[in-house]
């Protein structure tokens, strides 16, 4: 027994070694510093978003101790995912974890490097599930919830497995009183956005809606018990533009169905910025089409 527990003891120590010289601290807020990611050789770092608290004089500082500043490439609030390039050379990217290596019960590993050496926290995947979205309306590609105890400057590193490759961003601006961390395929596609446009694009109606359930009748017609009643009309907006009014109810975008506001989210990604979108609304009691031009949200 002794020996199987040393063994354990060895290899998560030697999970450390590995991911360590990826983490590295951000220096982007007062007095305390948090992590970040390196993920890819030529200087670009992955970090939380709320731990820069302004866009410039942003310091990044990687296992050699030294300090070099860092230019902020995009933010992306919704996910809470941020991303910055520094000139630094020699920089090692964390390697990643298949998605099969992840499970429920599955000892890992979050690291921060808010001082000079990197810290670690063991925990285990307590949580698994589909993909959700953030009240800011991000799509994470998969819940991952860890038992891992966040302390001051993890944000931003990353959670690993026993063999210390990367399963995803730790991030205490997401969840209240739970551990989340960010999958990587998130991280990746997010980065991927902000790298080609500095933010992640999202449609934009500019409207207010409350959910409303539907007349029975129109309910058995559209196979939807439920849709989005239309409260405020934002003046000047696509939706005020292509003829809304409040007392609408939306019950399709695009040809989905929006019974919720998660729906309409859903529906308005960054495909759809500047296309022309058929809207279905409840008005009057009547089903009517409308084509609304889909605007950018800032």
């Amino acid at each position: 027994m002794t020996s199987a527990i040393q063994e354990l003891s060895n290899g998560l120590a030697a999970a450390v070694t590995v991911a360590g010289p990826s983490v590295v601290r951000v220096e982007g807020r007062r007095r305390s510093a948090a992590s970040g990611i390196v993920w890819s050789a030529d200087g670009l770092i992955a970090t939380a978003n709320h731990v820069l608290h302004h866009d410039e004089n942003i310091q990044v500082a990687a296992a050699d101790g030294q300090s070099v500043p860092a230019t902020l490439v995009g933010r992306d609030p919704s996910t809470d995912l941020a991303l910055l390039q520094i000139a630094s050379t020699g920089l090692t990217p964390l390697e990643q974890a298949e998605e099969a290596e992840m499970g429920v019960g599955h000892i890992v590993l979050a690291l921060g490097r808010p001082g000079r050496s990197v810290q670690a926290t063991l925990g285990v995947v307590s949580a698994l599930g589909e993909g959700w979205r953030t009240p800011m309306g991000g799509q994470i590609d998969r819940y991952l919830q860890t038992d891992v105890i966040m302390y001051p400057g993890f944000s931003g590193g990353p959670l690993v497995g026993a063999n210390g490759r990367l399963l995803g961003l730790n991030t205490s601006g997401l969840g209240q009183g739970v551990s989340l961390a960010i999958p990587t395929a998130t991280i990746g596609r997010v980065i991927d956005a902000l790298r080609a446009h500095g933010r992640v694009r999202r449609g934009y109606l500019g409207v207010s809606t409350q959910r409303v359930r539907l007349p029975e009748e129109t309910a058995a017609a559209l196979g939807q018990k439920a849709g989005l009643l239309i409260i405020s009309v934002e003046s000047g907006s696509p939706a005020a533009e292509g003829g809304l009014s409040m007392g609408d109810t939306i019950v399709t975008l695009g040809g989905r169905a929006v019974s919720r506001h998660e729906d309409l989210l859903a529906a308005l990604t960054g495909d759809v910025v500047g296309q022309k979108e058929v809207l279905s609304i409840l008005r009057g009691g009547q089903i009517q089409e409308m084509t609304i031009k889909i605007g950018e949200r800032e």
